[in-house]
């Protein structure tokens, strides 16, 4: 069994920056994708970022240029830059192993092995 929990969410104002942490734990070793999607108040879930366990990351388009992801042995970090309003949602961190490593991969929650509670991201004007 995997479990996924994230921390590092908060309130920023626009423009601002936070980077936020998901730690993966349990039998991680066929773990191949790791990633984030978000859903914000009276929006759909979106996919966000997902990172393979090479080392290939892939953007949506509403965060590239905007957003990094990285990982590190159980850890997966998302680092977010010139935030802005429509960011604001809970971000959701998950994993999965198996199959195409890319953004929306991560939404088909039956075939992801774990995925976090949320943190919540709130950017302000």
């Amino acid at each position: 069994q995997v479990h996924a929990v994230e921390s590092g969410g908060g309130s920023v104002e626009v423009g601002g920056s936070l980077r936020l942490q998901c730690t993966v734990s349990g039998d991680i070793d066929s773990i191949d994708c790791m990633g984030w999607f978000r859903q914000g108040p009276g929006r759909d879930t979106e996919a966000v970022a997902a990172i393979d366990s090479a080392g290939t990351a892939t953007y949506a388009d509403p965060v590239k240029g905007r957003f990094i992801v990285s990982h590190d042995n159980a850890n997966v970090y998302l680092e977010m830059n010139n935030l802005q309003p429509q960011d604001t949602a809970t971000y959701h961190c998950a994993v999965r192993s198996g199959g195409r490593c890319y953004p929306p991969a991560l939404l088909v929650l039956n075939n992801l092995d774990a995925w976090g509670r949320g943190t919540l991201v709130t950017v302000s004007s």
